[in-house]
């Protein structure tokens, strides 16, 4: 819900949008979903993707060059910034300097920024308190891991799109077994998948415990 007012509304209610989690749940999905729902209905819209990684490669290249300022215009001057792993930014100050000047020239014009991590701001030591205190103006959401109801609901639609058919005793078990992320579930799928063809076994539960 968040992320769809983000993309309706970008630079309103949620500037900027903090998602935090673990790997496989989701982040980059979403942060992607606002930028695609934002060209959509407006295709004009200027949107940059970028992990922090390669925003502070992109620095170090263009400090290397003296184009720095073209640097700087390339992300002032978007409607939509999404950067991906900020966590990557701690103990990185000449690029926390950047990002920061970068951060408060598109929060000034209005513009949407959404940042993903897998800690919550607080939890980043190595940030500078300017930068946490920016990432922590807006909307700060937690994604968790999903709860059984919401792990079969996925495994139901990942054997839809696949075509299978699986048991209700084979989703319990892969549900009850893979907790951690939306990834491993649907890994477990393709494993077991993989596992039938290999021993020509029919999918059942005992093979779905072997797999």
């Amino acid at each position: 819900a968040a992320c769809r007012r983000a993309g309706d509304s970008p630079g309103t209610s949620y500037n900027p949008l903090f998602l935090y989690g673990g790997v496989g749940l989701g982040k980059t999905h979403l942060m992607h979903a606002i930028g695609n729902h934002l060209l959509e209905e407006n295709p004009s819209r200027s949107i940059a993707y970028v992990p922090s990684e390669e925003f502070m490669n992109q620095l170090v290249t263009s400090i290397q060059q003296g184009t720095t300022g073209e640097f700087r215009r390339r992300y002032r001057q978007i409607d939509l910034l999404l950067v991906d792993d900020v966590h990557f930014l701690e103990g990185k100050e000449r690029t926390q300097e950047e990002f920061f000047h970068t951060f408060n020239a598109l929060y000034d014009a209005g513009k949407q920024i959404v940042l993903t991590s897998d800690r919550a701001p607080k939890d980043m030591p190595g940030l500078e308190d300017r930068l946490i205190s920016r990432f922590e103006w807006g909307l700060v959401a937690d994604i968790k891991p999903p709860d059984y109801e919401t792990r079969v609901a996925i495994l139901r639609k990942k054997a839809n799109d696949d075509r299978l058919t699986l048991d209700s005793s084979v989703l319990d078990f892969i549900a009850r077994a893979c907790t951690a992320s939306v990834r491993e579930l649907e890994g477990a799928v393709i494993k077991l998948l993989a596992y039938s063809s290999l021993t020509h076994q029919e999918i059942t539960l005992s093979l779905a415990r072997a797999a």
